[in-house]
């Protein structure tokens, strides 16, 4: 999964919110200034100042890791995807991290930018990064109660903006117990033939087929070919080495707790992507992995997990991975535009995913057609439309995919496996009743979230990287107004 400007480490997104207040001090005046100077150097677009403000202000360590011209070009984004930060506060969020508070002044949401300084003066920045945030108390009214013609209005009016804007490209859905309220797409499908995109256009999903991958687990269990407790050495026994496939279990593959990292690694970015098509394809970039931690002992984000997994299907099946999740799962839930489809064929109305370039002579966009795996699998790349993740998400509700037993266990927390925030294939947030799941890359974006307790499903497809955040957001405030 790519990390982008919206996109910093679950551990800054949490940890800036969750810090006691005795934590939550000014910074020292120098850290203060250079925030404002940031937030300044942004608001002006003075591509001079933001050079020389890079060249001066960020740590060796930082400019060798990333290099100038990339640090701004992430400026540049941050400008275009705010058009203007409206500071309120700098605080210190944790030793060494400062927050700044802003209002978005093209979306009007509230957002943070942290950094991470270094320890001693002149406190030059070592990381720094933009996720979203609460309104600080009093700044915003409180959310009236909307009917739902009124939530379409207020989207669309939104949508509109950031369209118009050209931050946001792809196709939006909300719906409640399967009946649409909103859906409608924006911008372009195909830059080069001006191709608009549509609400059945395929957008790439990113990591989202996870949810599909898990779900195909569990069927299988449910069928007694499998138990989310068997080790993994039961179908692969020497992999990542006999001993690790001893101690990795499938539950672990599921929560991101097996300990293992990412396939997409040098040999994979080097590679033709002709090579990587198949599951066990795909198997030989993970091979020479080591676990990092013991598994269970804690959480990191792992493709590779979600690969094997892949290859733990087809043994329990006997099934191609891709033929299992077809039969299994698009067929069952009517999932008519959705499939890991190779891109080097002909695929009437898929969506070519774009990145936006920031230079001195304005902005110019490039595709990610040499970027992405040529055949999506079991840890994310295939291709669906809005209405069929509806399709998905009400056959998964009602049974139609795994009885309600192994829905119930797909969307449980795991805090035993140190996943409090992540079930079975599904992210979490039990506080808000919301299971589903994200999915970036280059030139991709996208969201579902399912309301387990109001009924409602919010979709957003996009063909432009970093573009689903902001929407997501909007859609979870829609969706509380409309179940005041």
């Amino acid at each position: 999964m790519k990390l982008t400007a919206h996109m910093i480490s679950a551990a800054l997104a949490l940890c800036a919110l969750t810090a006691p207040a005795a934590a939550r001090q000014a910074p020292p005046p120098d850290v203060v200034k250079r925030v404002e100077d940031f937030v300044r150097l942004v608001n002006t677009g003075d591509r001079k100042a933001a050079r020389d403000y890079v060249e001066q202000h960020f740590t060796p360590a930082a400019l060798q890791r990333v290099p100038v011209a990339q640090r701004l070009n992430t400026i540049w984004r941050i400008q275009d995807e705010t058009r203007g930060m409206e500071l309120h506060s700098v605080r210190e969020s944790k030793p060494q991290e400062s927050a700044a508070l802003f209002r978005n002044k093209l979306t009007g949401n509230w957002e943070e930018l942290i950094f991470i300084f270094e320890k001693d003066p002149p406190h030059r920045i070592e990381r720094f990064g933009v996720r979203g945030a609460k309104a600080p108390e009093g700044a915003a009214a409180a959310p009236r109660k909307l009917t739902e013609e009124e939530a379409a209005r207020e989207l669309d009016a939104y949508l509109k903006r950031l369209a118009d804007a050209d931050v946001f490209s792809g196709a939006v859905l909300l719906a409640r117990d399967g009946k649409v309220i909103f859906a409608r797409a924006y911008g372009e499908a195909n830059k080069d033939f001006r191709a608009p995109n549509r609400l059945d256009t395929k957008f790439n999903l990113g990591s989202m087929n996870k949810m599909f991958t898990a779900v195909a687990v569990a069927q299988l269990a449910e069928a007694g070919k499998l138990s989310f407790d068997d080790p993994l050495s039961k179908f692969l026994p020497d992999f990542p080495d006999k001993d690790a496939a001893q101690k990795i279990k499938i539950k672990h593959l599921l929560t991101h707790s097996s300990g293992l990292g990412s396939y997409f690694n040098e040999q994979f970015w080097r590679g033709s992507r002709d090579r990587f098509r198949t599951v066990d394809e795909f198997m030989e970039l993970a091979k020479g992995e080591t676990l990092q931690f013991e598994p269970g002992a804690k959480t990191a984000y792992s493709n590779t997990g979600f690969l094997v997994l892949g290859k733990v299907i087809e043994k329990a099946s006997g099934q191609n991975y891709f033929d299992y999740v077809r039969e299994h799962i698009y067929k069952r839930a009517g999932m008519t535009g959705s499939d890991s489809y190779d891109l080097d064929r002909v695929n009437p109305n898929l969506a070519v995913g774009y990145e936006k370039e920031y230079t001195d002579d304005g902005i110019t966009f490039r595709n990610n057609v040499f970027a992405h795996v040529i055949r999506g699998g079991p840890a994310g790349g295939g291709y669906s439309t809005a209405e069929d993740l509806l399709r998905f998400d009400q056959a998964l509700r009602a049974g139609r995919l795994v009885g309600a037993e192994y829905v119930k266990q797909l969307l449980a927390p795991r805090p035993e496996l140190n996943s409090p925030g992540y079930g079975y294939g599904f992210g979490l947030d039990p506080a808000a009743h919301i299971a589903g799941h994200s999915g970036g890359f280059v030139g991709i974006n996208s969201n579902l979230d399912m309301f387990l307790g109001s009924g409602h499903t919010a979709v957003v497809l996009s063909n432009y990287g970093n573009a689903a955040g902001p929407v997501a957001d909007k859609l979870r405030s829609v969706v509380a107004a409309l179940t005041k």
